[in-house]
Order: C-alpha cells, then structure tokens, then sequence
C-alpha cells in the first residue's frame, strides 16, 4: 500500500517515514502544503498523513481542496489539540485527527484503521486471494493450502504488489519502483534475486506454480491452466 506524508518538520516526517517503512508501507513524502495537494491529487494513495501546519498551504486548505476531487482517507496532525481545532479538521473532510506528540505505535494503528473502513466497493481490501495462496495485508500473513509461509519484509512487498496485481505482467522497473522506490536499468539483478526468493517459499513446496517468467516482459502472479498456448511465453 502507499502512503502520502506531508509534514514538514524533518526529524517528526523521519520518524513517521521510518514507522511506516517497516511496516511494508511505500512512503512519499513531501514538507510543503501546495506540493502535497499536487501529489495527491495527481497520484493514487491509499491514505494521506496531513500536518496542519505548512509552508505555501497549511493543512486545512489542503483538506478543503482535496475534499472537492478525491475521497482518500486522511489523518491529520497538528500541535493544536483543542476541540474546536479537532472539530474543524474532521468537518473539513479528515477521517481521524491526531495531536502532537503522538505514539508512532498509536499512528500506524490508526492509519491501518483507515485503510480497514476505506470504501471498496463492497470488497476486503485486507484479503487477497491467488487460487489457493492467501494473503492477510494487515495481520501480514501468508498461506497457501492452508500452511502458514514466512516471509521478510521485501518480498511481502513484493508478493502483495503481485497479488494486488494479479493475471498482470508486471516488468522488473515497475517493481522496483514500487518495492524498493528506486529506479534503474531494467537488467539489475535486484528484482530477479527477489523473485527467486519468493518463488522458493511460495511455489516450490507445491506442485501448482503461481509465479511466472514473462519472457522480455516480466513476472505474473497467477494461477494458469494447462493450455499448451498460455503456458508457451512463460517459464
């Protein structure tokens, strides 16, 4: 999942980045208000973190303008803690409101929070499913078969950005970009490494393969039949 921080108070916006990070999160962060509406209106996220108070645009400007082009969850941060200031926020358009200093426990559990109630059209974010491979985005648990797969950090990033992206080919630079939020030549062997990894847990245990080789293209997370023709451009 990826996040939008805007907060421009560097060693706060570090320590909010570093939380998310190790959770799996894909952070982009920005310390200026107007920048931020830019993002967010341009890029898809799956919630926002929205400091009230911000060069060039302060946080409620933000909301308001946001609020008349997208419905992304947003959790706002502000040293004002009154009531009246938690009121104007959420009226504004914030889904949850909280005050400086803060738990970096009692953030990430509320911006999980966020993404658990967020509208999806009927369907549980938190569940992804690939024929008998489970994964479990918010408890970040794996099963396939019903058998539990221990996986690092990365290559959960990597599996959900699969998953998430099911029957897709999927080249080496975009998940690079979107696992390790680096570009590069398409050669590098990073991603490559990665996916031998992951295929070993998740694949080799089993008799039926999951993860593909797109030869030239990519890789793809699904479950394919024994069609002769299909199963040509893969490895």
């Amino acid at each position: 999942m990826k996040l939008l921080l805007i907060e421009d108070e560097e060693k706060i916006s570090s320590y909010i980045n570093t939380a998310l990070r190790e959770q799996g999160y894909n952070v982009d962060v920005c310390a200026d208000g107007r920048e931020g509406l830019f993002l967010a209106t341009e890029m898809d996220y799956d919630a926002i973190i929205l400091d009230v108070m911000l060069p060039s645009m302060d946080g409620y400007a933000v909301i308001t303008s946001l609020r008349k082009l997208k419905q992304t969850p947003v959790l706002m941060l502000s040293a004002r803690g009154s009531l009246d200031e938690r009121v104007k926020g959420l009226r504004l358009g914030a889904d949850d409101y909280l005050t400086k200093p803060f738990s970096l426990i009692e953030l990430v559990a509320r911006i999980q929070a966020l993404l658990r109630r967020r509208p999806t059209d009927g369907l549980d974010i938190s569940q992804l499913q690939v024929h008998n491979l489970q994964l479990d985005l918010l408890a970040r648990k794996v099963y396939r078969n019903g058998m539990r797969i221990d996986l690092t950090q990365k290559e959960f990033a990597l599996l959900s950005l699969l998953a998430r992206h099911q029957g897709e080919v999927l080249s080496k630079m975009m998940i690079a970009e979107q696992v390790w939020d680096m570009n590069f030549e398409s050669d590098a062997n990073i991603v490559e490494v990665a996916i031998k990894r992951l295929r070993a847990k998740i694949d080799s245990p089993f008799e039926e393969k999951l993860l593909h080789t797109v030869r030239g293209m990519g890789y793809i997370l699904e479950y394919r039949d024994d069609d002769p023709g299909k199963m040509s451009a893969y490895v």
